[in-house]
C-alpha cells in the first residue's frame, strides 16, 4: 500500500467511526501532520476523497460533504436498486452455510436492545451477509462504493422509536424469500426494507 493509499483508508476509517462529520473543514497540513506523512500523498487522498463526492469545496475550503434533502433521496433510490439485486442474486445462488450466516445475524440483530450503534452494526453484518450469499463481486464493489457515501449520514435510523421492530420483520421477509428461493420476492423485500430506511432517515434529517 502507498502512502496515498495509507492516508486514503485512514480517512475512510475516521470518516466510518465518526472522527470527521459532515460540515468539517479538512486541511491537508493537519492531515500530514496527523499521519506524519508529506503533503504530496495527503492531496492525492483528499483529491480522491472528494472524486468519490465524500468531500466538496466550500465557502470555508475542502470539507465533509453535506447531503441536502434531494441527495439522500437520490442515495437511496440507488440504495433500493443495489439492495434488492443482492437480495434477487442471494435467492438464487445462496448456500446452506450462506443462509446460516443470515439466520444467525438476523436473530442477534432482534435480540438486540437499548443500543441504536450495536444495532446499527449488526443491521450491517445483515446486510453484507446477504452481499455475500448474492455472490456477484461486481454488485459487491457498487454496495461499498454505496456504503461510503451513507457515512455521511448522522447518526443512525434505529434511534428512532419502532425501527428496530419494523426491521426485524423486513429482515425476516427477505430471509425467508431467499431461503425459498424466490427472487422476486426477495427483491420487492429487500427495496420495501429501504424504502422505509429511507422515510424514516428524511424525518430524521428533514421536519418538513
Amino acid at each position: 500500500m502507498s502512502i496515498a493509499q495509507h492516508v486514503y483508508a485512514e480517512l475512510i476509517e475516521g470518516l466510518r467511526v465518526g472522527r470527521y462529520r459532515p460540515g468539517d473543514r479538512i486541511l491537508a497540513e493537519d492531515v500530514a501532520k496527523t499521519f506524519k506523512v508529506s503533503r504530496t500523498p495527503v492531496r492525492e487522498a483528499l483529491s480522491r476523497l472528494q472524486e468519490r463526492g465524500l468531500l466538496e469545496i466550500t465557502a470555508n475550503g475542502l470539507s465533509v460533504a453535506e447531503l441536502d434533502r434531494t441527495a439522500v433521496v437520490e442515495l437511496y433510490a440507488v440504495r433500493e436498486l443495489l439492495e434488492g439485486s443482492a437480495a434477487r442474486f442471494a435467492a438464487q445462488h445462496a448456500s446452506p452455510s450462506d443462509l446460516y450466516a443470515m439466520k444467525q445475524i438476523a436473530a442477534a440483530f432482534a435480540a438486540s436492545q437499548d443500543d441504536p450503534a450495536r444495532v446499527a452494526q449488526l443491521n450491517r453484518a445483515f446486510h453484507d451477509a446477504i452481499y455475500e450469499a448474492a455472490h456477484n463481486k461486481f454488485l459487491v464493489g457498487l454496495l461499498d462504493v454505496m456504503h461510503d457515501t451513507l457515512m455521511l449520514l448522522p447518526s443512525t435510523t434505529f434511534a428512532v422509536d419502532g425501527r428496530q421492530n419494523l426491521a426485524v420483520t423486513e429482515h425476516q421477509a427477505i430471509l425467508d424469500a431467499i431461503e425459498k428461493r424466490d427472487p422476486d420476492t426477495a427483491d420487492q423485500c429487500a427495496r420495501e426494507h429501504i424504502r422505509h430506511a429511507r422515510d424514516t432517515r428524511l424525518g430524521m434529517m428533514f421536519r418538513y
